[in-house]
């Protein structure tokens, strides 16, 4: 009876999701749909992330490379895939939607095996090594990306159409791929393997004594963590026109730290808290014109100062509330 029940739940939600998107699209203004998407995109980037940095505790300053690798597949692939699947399916949702989605994937396994590559030699290193080899990937993937001239280099990849790339992000598309990716990181933290994860950030000399494989691990981590960030810069492809290899600055995996910092490392809920305060952050900074990088500063200080462990810790929201309401009583 359980299958059942959970294909029953998962229409349900994908109900909601269909039917609050409407509203969103109907009654919000575009900027603000903008930044509603963004905020989804972030909360992908930072769980993934979160997954690596907080969960296993390695540190990886280079996420940005895996986005742009997910960014142009999704939208490159789109591009080769949508005149295809009109054909065979007929122009409309369907095909719009499996082009997307088929996009995304191919996307996700390209940004797994950019991870996996990236990985495999590198996480047998720590700490400080380990950031200096992925900050070098970042920048070797956007310097690739800015001399590729057939997915147009510096001045960026627009697809076929004078329009752009299709937009086909949208709120139901994010926050469904949002449920999925937030639903797949919890499982595995919460499970035997999560555990192990837990056991190498605590202390990785022990967990190999215990014979924990300790480097497959990491690299199992740190794969899927890619993975979730190609989807991410699949999603940001399509919400744009166009994507340029400056989109994907050392600037860039700097944020996705900050999200998961802000929010407690190793903690799910405070990582999609964390990029759901960046991508809202900045926003409303952004009418403070030249002083607005400097409040953000400022704010980040601030948060450090007063609560350095983060916005959760490394607890779930839910243990946090549960604890708040004990205490509460007489």
């Amino acid at each position: 009876m359980r299958w059942p029940l959970r294909f029953g739940v998962a229409a349900v939600v994908l109900a909601v999701l269909y039917g609050v998107g409407l509203g969103v699209e109907a009654g919000l203004i575009e900027y603000v749909q903008r930044i509603v998407l963004l905020a989804g995109i972030n909360v992908i980037l930072a769980v993934g992330l979160n997954l690596i940095n907080g969960t296993t505790g390695q540190f990886s300053i280079g996420h940005a490379g895996f986005m742009a690798v997910g960014a142009y597949t999704a939208a490159f692939l789109g591009e080769q895939l949508a005149p295809k699947l009109a054909a065979a399916l007929g122009p409309g949702a369907v095909a719009s939607a499996l082009t997307f989605n088929l996009a995304l994937l191919a996307g996700a396994a390209m940004a797994a095996l950019a991870g996996l590559a990236v990985g495999a030699p590198s996480l047998r290193l720590k700490g400080d090594y380990l950031a200096i080899v992925t900050l070098g990937f970042g920048e070797i993937i956007r310097i690739v990306f800015n001399n590729a001239s057939f997915l147009g280099a510096a001045t960026g990849y627009y697809g076929n159409s004078p329009a752009g790339l299709p937009p086909y992000t949208t709120f139901f598309w994010v926050y469904s791929w949002v449920i999925v990716i937030v639903l797949v990181v919890r499982n595995l933290t919460f499970s035997q393997t999560g555990r192990s994860l837990i056991a190498i950030r605590e202390d990785e000399v022990a967990a190999e004594a215990m014979a924990t494989p300790t480097t497959r691990l990491k690299v199992t981590a740190f794969t899927l963590s890619a993975a979730t960030a190609g989807i991410a810069g699949g999603l940001f492809a399509h919400l744009q026109s166009g994507i340029r290899p400056e989109d994907f600055k050392f600037e860039k995996s700097i944020d996705m730290i900050i999200m998961i910092i802000i929010g407690g490392l190793g903690s799910i809920s405070g990582a999609v808290i964390g990029g759901v305060f960046l991508a809202v952050t900045l926003e409303l900074m952004r009418d403070l014109q030249e002083y607005r990088l400097v409040l953000y500063a400022a704010l980040l200080i601030a948060i450090m100062l007063l609560r350095p462990q983060g916005l959760l810790g490394s607890q779930e929201l839910g243990s946090v509330l549960a604890r708040l309401r004990r205490r509460a009583r007489p």
